[in-house]
């Protein structure tokens, strides 16, 4: 009851702005408009028609369209194709009054020839800010840093960091967390908004700063950086050069995209999809994306097809072989599969260490043991009460917990070995481990069968 309302109340907000954008009444709107929150503000802009946003452009500066564009949740290519239909002039204001890494990782979804015009256009200071963080390589903690933070002089006192911090403020990103360098620009401690306030005025700052400060380096991996944070439950976390000099901070807020966009690219991997499809694309697009994938399993399955085929004389004798075929592949597949996320998520989280991986390895090994047996068994009883066949059940049964072990072990093992070769594990996505396990139970099956054909 209380979603329903909260969308109904959502629909008569958006009918009533859309009735005063139609009517002109330009200071009944942005009262109305302004007084939403900027995530309301910037589901309102992504769902307008191209008419509308126009309106919008020419009734909210570009201020209050950066904070739309910080807010609003789009997919890479939409970026490029609604800075086109802004005009040159009010783009770069509206990049120059975003927050600096909110507008780094706009620019990183535009071609370079709208960046370029757009850095040329912006304020000197904040063309720099851009440019200092564009070059840093995608997907590190420098690419995902803001350089909006509050930073004092450890010698200072905490009248004049409350100075430099009210001073500091209105564009800092975060004021929750002071840093404190030295006279070199040196990270050299922390003071939180709570220590500022309680301590005496006349207190120097180096005697109330934390001195074991938890900082990522500015080349760190953004997963590393998004499971650190999550660690400490921090609301930001300072970057450094190799010297320890402070160059800024990552929030919590980044992180939580961060993850969004990690679980989101680990699942498109485990699901070989190269880049996860969204409802709004059309069907050419969403085909575009597959086939690559699709192609190459379907080579993959001419493989198995091929295996199969090698087995003829085995079948041909016993027709009723092929019969469990799909009974054993798929129960090979789908504990391999059970396996591979234990290992992709055990390694996205950090869970497993090095020397827990042998750990990992033996418990996969000792579940695939059981459930193979167990499921062996079950196996066996059902092909005897089904076909009254207790030798082909035991065929059958002893394939299934052959296969079930085999596979539960290579899901387990498989993303271990690529993880150890600097490659994403998620890679070994889940219809490559199914392909795999298909040519591995099969090999087992017929394998068998051959040898005690004289006995079946």
């Amino acid at each position: 009851m209380i979603e329903e309302k909260v969308m109904n109340e959502k629909e008569i907000n958006d009918e009533l702005l859309l009735g005063l954008l139609e009517s002109g009444d330009l200071e009944s709107f942005r009262e109305e408009f302004l007084a939403q929150h900027p995530y309301d503000q910037a589901t309102f802009y992504a769902k307008a028609e191209q008419e509308i946003r126009h309106q919008l452009y020419q009734y909210l500066s570009p201020k209050e369209m950066a904070d739309i564009f910080e807010a609003i949740e789009l997919d890479d290519d939409e970026y490029e194709d609604l800075f086109k239909e802004i005009n040159v002039h009010y783009a770069a204001d509206l990049l120059s009054a975003m927050y600096t890494d909110d507008a780094v990782d706009i620019l990183n979804k535009l071609n370079k020839d709208q960046v370029a015009a757009y850095l040329t256009i912006m304020d000197k200071e904040s063309a720099r800010q851009i440019k200092d963080l564009l070059h840093y390589e995608e997907y590190t903690a420098g690419s995902i840093m803001t350089t909006e933070f509050v930073s004092i002089p450890e010698n200072s006192t905490v009248r004049s960091a409350m100075n430099i911090l009210r001073n500091a403020a209105p564009n800092a990103e975060t004021i929750y967390y002071v840093f404190v360098v030295d006279e070199d620009k040196r990270l050299s401690g922390i003071v939180t908004l709570r220590d500022l306030i309680i301590s005496d005025e006349d207190t120097l700052i180096r005697s109330i700063m934390n001195e074991r400060v938890v900082s990522v380096s500015v080349g760190e991996d953004q997963e590393e950086v998004a499971r650190m944070i999550k660690d400490y439950d921090f609301l930001a976390m300072p970057v450094i050069d190799f010297q320890n000099h402070l160059l800024g901070i990552i929030t919590v807020d980044d992180i939580i995209d961060v993850l969004d966009e990690e679980a989101s690219d680990d699942y498109s991997k485990l699901a070989a999809v190269s880049d996860m499809d969204t409802f709004d694309r059309g069907p050419f697009t969403a085909a575009k994306k597959r086939l690559p994938w699709l192609i190459l399993l379907t080579f993959l399955g001419m493989l198995t097809a091929n295996l199969m085929g090698m087995f003829e004389a085995t079948l041909d004798k016993v027709a009723l072989l092929a019969v469990f075929i799909p009974l054993i592949a798929g129960m090979a597949g789908n504990s391999g599969t059970q396996a591979l996320a234990v290992a992709v998520r055990g390694i996205a989280t950090g869970d497993i260490e090095e020397e827990s991986k042998m750990k990992l390895l033996f418990r996969e090994a000792g579940t695939g043991l059981i459930t193979g047996v167990v499921c062996g068994l079950v196996v066996v009883g059902l092909v005897y009460f089904w076909k009254g066949e207790l030798l082909i059940g035991a065929l059958v049964g002893t394939a299934v917990m052959s296969s079930i072990f085999v596979a539960t072990l290579a899901g387990s093992f498989i993303p271990l070995l690529i993880h150890r070769l600097n490659i994403d594990p998620a890679v070994a996505s889940g219809p490559f481990i199914t392909t795999l396990n298909d040519i591995i139970s099969i090999l087992i099956y017929l394998g068998l069968a051959t040898t005690f054909l004289n006995q079946l």
